[in-house]
């Protein structure tokens, strides 16, 4: 149908421990962040370009590491951060199955609609 016609369909995913009391999960934001640690090399630089505080940026991830039961990020203090293995492989896996979600979903979407 032609009202349809360029909508777009969003997924949102999100990676969480099921056994944790806590609510906190690996999704976009925290996506995000990490993303910003790998490319600019520290977490508050990363919040920053983000428009977030570094205290903020500081407790999302603290949370989320406590909630999944894994370190993201070493951090160094004054020589900025990277992620960790499990980070770096976690945020990976997390993009991958995002955009083929995305695709999949816009596909669907496209296909019931038309």
């Amino acid at each position: 149908m032609e009202q349809f016609s360029g909508l777009e369909m969003s997924v949102r995913l999100s990676v969480r421990n099921p056994r944790s009391d806590s609510s906190s999960a690996f999704g976009r934001g925290v996506a995000d962040l990490c993303l910003g640690v790998r490319n600019l090399g520290s977490l508050n630089a990363a919040a920053k370009g983000m428009g977030m505080a570094y205290s903020k940026a500081w407790r999302i991830i603290k949370d989320t590491e406590a909630a999944l039961g894994m370190k993201l990020l070493n951090r160094d203090g004054a020589h900025g951060s990277d992620l960790t293995e499990a980070g770096n492989l976690l945020l990976d896996s997390y993009l991958s199955i995002n955009d083929q979600m995305q695709a999949e979903a816009q596909r669907l979407f496209e296909e019931l609609t038309a």
